[in-house]
């Protein structure tokens, strides 16, 4: 009895250990594959970014982005240039035609799930680099472009970076630090760099986003003030060196408030839609007839002001203020 015992507990054993898909076995080789994929693709952005920054990866700095020790980066640099993914020379790594179409598409799932976690979830904007990068790898390619066609074909994420296209063709926008933007140059926002968390969220706080035409109208050894037309705000320079811009030949002058700071009973004329506001909230809005050159009035609003109830082209609808925030509006005297 006791043989027959161990026999049926060894058999159990085996079965939990061993099963197709199920078992433990099964299980430890996915998880391992898993990382693995994990492991090259964070490492293919890695040669990416760094091409596009006009140099190339090396040992080094592969190990301290994906904080690995060096005998660790030495077996995933061979692992991939056996899969035909990068090539070595001299402490140059280089991305094979396959590699950067492999890394393009992970970007590209990436940049629109920071565009989905924004826009849809509405996860606040210092959270959905992170969480981007923990979903980025589980996405199939038909996954990315059906998330892509739900989300209305954004072309940039929150950040202001380009999403690629189906295609792989990812665009390069010429750019440069805001701390060297000469002064009084009227410039727009093109790119707001998430790391180190604390600068964005410094930044965030400021008020600059993407698609924001702003100028530098002051600069000292401890602060750069800037200009965003209805506003101003200070930076120090080691945090303004986090914003990329590139010089606007239309200042747009045009004294624009947002919606949501339109006073009551006072109507104003739709300017445009936040560069920043993409995917489905923006077709929403424009759905809603909140279509530049369109009349608006704010009329009445819940006891603690959100939402408020505006009327567009005879039509009256409730909006929340941080969706009125993304309409520009210039107010219109009143009479």
């Amino acid at each position: 009895m006791e043989v027959e015992l161990a026999l049926l507990a060894l058999g159990v054993l085996a079965l939990l250990v061993l099963a197709p898909r199920v078992g433990l076995l099964a299980r430890y080789r996915m998880w391992r594959g898993r990382r693995e994929r994990e492991c090259i693709e964070d490492a293919l952005k890695h040669l990416l970014n760094r091409e596009h920054q006009g140099r190339y990866a090396s040992p080094e700095s592969l190990s301290g982005a994906l904080s690995l020790s060096r005998a660790q980066t030495v077996q995933l640099i061979e692992r991939m240039e056996a899969r035909g993914l990068l090539k070595s020379q001299e402490e140059q790594l280089r991305l094979t035609e396959e590699g950067r179409e492999w890394a393009v598409n992970v970007v590209r799932a990436h940049r629109l799930l920071e565009r989905y976690l924004a826009d849809e979830a509405r996860m606040p904007l210092e959270q959905v680099h992170e969480e981007a990068q923990r979903l980025e790898h589980a996405l199939t390619p038909e996954q990315v472009n059906a998330l892509e066609a739900e989300l209305g074909y954004p072309q940039r994420d929150p950040h202001g970076d380009p999403i690629p296209s189906r295609g792989g063709h990812l665009a390069r926008e010429q750019s440069m630090p805001l701390t060297d933007l000469p002064l009084n140059t009227p410039a727009r926002v093109v790119h707001i760099e998430d790391e180190p968390a604390l600068a964005y969220q410094q930044v965030l706080a400021a008020g600059l986003k993407p698609g924001q035409v702003i100028e530098v109208v002051e600069r000292t050894p401890q602060a750069i003030t800037i200009s965003g037309g209805v506003s101003t705000c200070r930076l120090a320079p080691a945090i303004a060196a986090n914003v990329s811009v590139v010089p606007s030949a239309s200042p747009q002058r045009v004294q624009a408030i947002p919606l949501s700071r339109l006073p009551l009973h006072q109507e104003a004329t739709i300017v445009a839609l936040d560069a920043a506001l993409q995917g489905l909230t923006r077709r929403r809005l424009l759905d809603l007839g909140l279509t530049p050159g369109a009349t608006i009035r704010a009329e009445m609003q819940t006891p603690f002001g959100n939402p408020r109830a505006y009327r567009v082209r005879g039509t009256l609808i409730a909006l929340r203020n941080s969706q009125a925030d993304a309409v520009l509006v210039a107010p219109r005297l009143q009479q």
